[in-house]
C-alpha cells in the first residue's frame, strides 16, 4: 500500500474516501464538523436520527455529501475522546482500512490524525497508523490455490496534518513506518512457512537474498563441519536426531565505521521443535513451527535496518536447528561441553534451545560486540507469567535493559522487564555437572534466562523471551512480526545518539 501527507481541508479533498471521526456521544470531531458545516448539517441530521453512537470501532459510510468534493466519507466511531489511548487509536484504525478495503474505494484520506492520544505527537499517530494499516491488510497466501483477495483493495491512503509545517515530520514517519513494516511482513512470512520447506538451509537461503537486496549487508554461513571444529557441540547435540542440518546465518550491516564496536542480535532458529527424546504433547505441536520465531524477528529486524541504512554496525545470528527424535538424538542424562567449555546436564530435550543459544553467545564473542540481544521462543513459563501481551526482558546490564524497555514503549510493542537475582542461579546447580539445562517450574523464565547468563560475561547482554509474543494461536493463528518493531526502535534509538561528526 502506498502512503502519504498532506494539509488541508476536508471539503476540497478530490478523493474516493475522507476518513473522519465521531466521539461517544454522537459528538463531531473538529474535521467532521467542518464537513457538516459546508454540507448544511447533513451528518449532523444523520447522527441525530441514531445512524452512528461514535463507539469505538462503529462505521457509517456516506455517499456523495452535499458541497464535499469527495465520493464517500467514512464516519469512524472514535469512543469517547478522554478515554482514546494508544492500543484503541491503533485498533481504530486498524478497523478503517479492513472497512476502506471492502468498500471498494482504492484511496483514501485519513483524518484520523487530527485525534489527541495523550502523550503522542504527530509523528508517532502519523507512523502507528502506517504500520495498524500495513498490518491489517497482510495475507500469508503463498501456499494456497485460490487466493481470495479484495476485488478493488485500498491502494494509497493519505494522511492529514494539522500545518504544513508538520509535513516534513509525517514523511519521516511514513519512511521509519515502511521499514518497520517490510520487517514486519519478512519476519511473519517465514516463520508463518511450514516446516518441510521452512528448515536451517532455507532460514540461510533467505538471509542470502536478503545480502544480495542491500548493499550495506553481507553474510558468513557456519555450517556443522565447522561447529564441529569450533567445539559447539551443546549446538550440535540439539540437531543429531534431525536429517536437516544445522546451520548458522550471520548478516553483517555495516553501516558504522569499521573500528565501532557492533551490536549483536541471536536468534533462536528451531525451525520445528518436537521436543526431541522428551516429547510434547501432539496438541498444537504444528505450531512448534513458530519455535524460531527469535530467528525470524532477528532476519526482519536487519531487513529494516538496511533499509533505513542506520549509521552503525550490527550482526544478526539466526541459529537454525531442527529438534527431533531419533537414534542419534542427545537424551536426558546427557553431559554436553560447550563452546566455552562449561559443561551441562541435560535433564530434558525440550529446554533445547537454550543448548543452541548458549554457544552462539559464546561464538559471538569474536566480533567483540558492544551489546548483545538475544531473542528466542523460550519458555512456556513467559506465557504463563505475562501472556500473549509482552515479550519479557531479563537483562545483567540495567542501562541496556532500560533501553529496551523504552523502545518498547516508544515503538508500542509491549515489553516487561523481570528480575535476574543470583538466588535463582542455585536452581540451574547440577551435581555431575557445570550446570542443568533446567531449573524446575518455579520461575521457568527467569531460571532460563540464568542459565544463558552464565555465557554472556564478557559484554552487555539482555535476553528477550518471546514465546508469549511472537505468534498468536487459535482462529487467528499466524506469526505477529513481534519483536521486529521494538528492536529497530532501539536501533534507531542507538544511531541517533551518535555524536555528529
Amino acid at each position: 500500500m502506498e502512503f502519504g501527507v498532506k494539509s488541508g481541508s476536508p471539503e476540497k479533498q478530490r478523493s474516493a474516501c475522507i476518513v473522519v471521526g465521531v466521539f461517544e456521544p454522537r459528538r463531531l470531531t473538529p474535521v467532521a464538523e467542518q464537513l457538516d458545516t459546508v454540507s448544511e448539517g447533513y451528518i449532523s441530521n444523520l447522527i441525530r436520527r441514531g445512524d452512528l453512537e461514535g463507539k469505538a470501532g462503529q462505521m457509517l459510510l456516506l455517499h456523495h455529501i452535499p458541497n464535499v468534493l469527495s465520493e464517500r466519507v467514512l464516519l469512524v466511531g472514535c469512543g469517547k475522546e478522554r478515554e482514546l489511548n494508544e492500543r484503541q487509536y491503533k485498533q481504530i484504525v486498524a478497523k478503517t482500512i479492513k472497512t476502506l478495503n471492502e468498500t471498494g474505494s482504492m484511496e483514501a484520506v485519513s483524518f484520523l490524525t487530527e485525534l489527541h492520544v495523550k502523550g503522542r505527537d504527530t509523528y508517532w499517530k502519523v507512523r502507528q497508523a502506517v504500520e495498524a494499516a500495513n498490518e491489517s491488510v497482510y495475507t500469508f497466501l503463498q501456499l494456497k490455490t485460490k487466493k481470495g483477495e479484495p476485488r478493488r483493495p485500498l491502494r494509497k491512503m493519505i494522511f492529514n496534518v494539522p500545518t504544513r509545517k508538520e509535513l516534513p515530520l509525517g514523511e519521516k514517519a511514513i519512511e521509519h513506518a515502511n521499514a518497520v513494516s517490510r520487517g514486519v511482513k519478512a519476519c511473519k512470512d517465514v516463520a508463518n512457512m511450514p516446516p518441510n520447506i521452512c528448515n536451517p538451509l532455507y532460514l540461510n537461503t533467505l538471509a542470502s537474498a536478503l545480502c544480495e537486496e542491500f548493499d550495506s549487508l553481507t553474510l558468513e554461513t557456519i555450517n556443522e563441519a565447522q561447529m564441529t571444529k569450533l567445539g559447539m557441540n551443546s549446538y550440535l547435540a540439539v540437531g543429531r536426531g534431525s536429517e536437516n542440518e544445522s546451520m548458522m546465518s550471520i548478516i553483517h550491516h555495516k553501516g558504522g565505521h569499521a573500528d565501532q564496536a557492533p551490536i549483536v542480535l541471536v536468534g533462536k532458529g528451531l525451525t520445528f521443535d518436537s521436543g526431541g527424546i522428551s516429547i510434547k504433547p501432539s496438541e498444537a505441536m504444528d505450531e512448534m513451527k513458530y519455535d524460531m520465531g527469535g530467528a525470524a524477528g532477528v532476519l526482519g529486524t536487519m531487513h529494516a535496518v538496511a533499509e533505513l541504512n542506520l549509521p552503525i554496525n550490527v550482526i544478526g545470528v539466526l541459529a537454525g536447528c531442527e529438534n527431533m527424535p531419533d537414534g542419534k538424538s542427545y537424551r536426558p542424562g546427557d553431559i554436553l561441553t560447550t563452546m566455552s567449555g562449561q559443561t551441562v546436564e541435560v535433564l530434558n530435550t525440550d529446554a533445547e534451545g537454550r543448548l543452541v543459544l548458549c554457544d552462539a553467545l559464546t561464538f559471538v564473542e569474536k566480533y567483540k560486540p558492544d551489546t548483545v540481544i538475544d531473542v528466542a521462543t523460550l519458555t512456556g513459563a513467559c506465557v504463563i507469567a505475562l501472556g500473549k501481551h509482552a515479550t519479557a526482558v531479563l537483562s545483567s546490564h540495567n542501562p541496556l535493559a532500560h533501553d529496551i524497555v523504552n523502545a518498547s514503549e516508544q515503538s508500542s510493542d509491549r515489553a516487561w522487564r523481570l528480575p535476574l537475582w543470583d538466588d535463582y542461579q542455585e536452581q540451574i546447580e547440577s551435581p555431575f555437572a557445570d550446570m542443568a539445562n533446567i531449573g524446575g517450574r518455579p520461575a521457568g523464565t527467569i531460571t532460563a534466562a540464568c542459565f544463558l547468563s552464565r555465557f554472556t560475561k564478557k559484554y552487555h547482554w539482555a535476553h528477550l523471551d518471546i514465546a508469549g509474543t511472537a505468534w498468536l494461536g487459535g482462529a487467528n493463528k499466524g506469526a505477529t512480526g513481534r519483536p521486529v518493531p521494538m528492536l529497530t526502535q532501539y536501533l534507531m534509538n542507538k544511531a541517533s545518539s551518535l555524536p555528529e561528526e
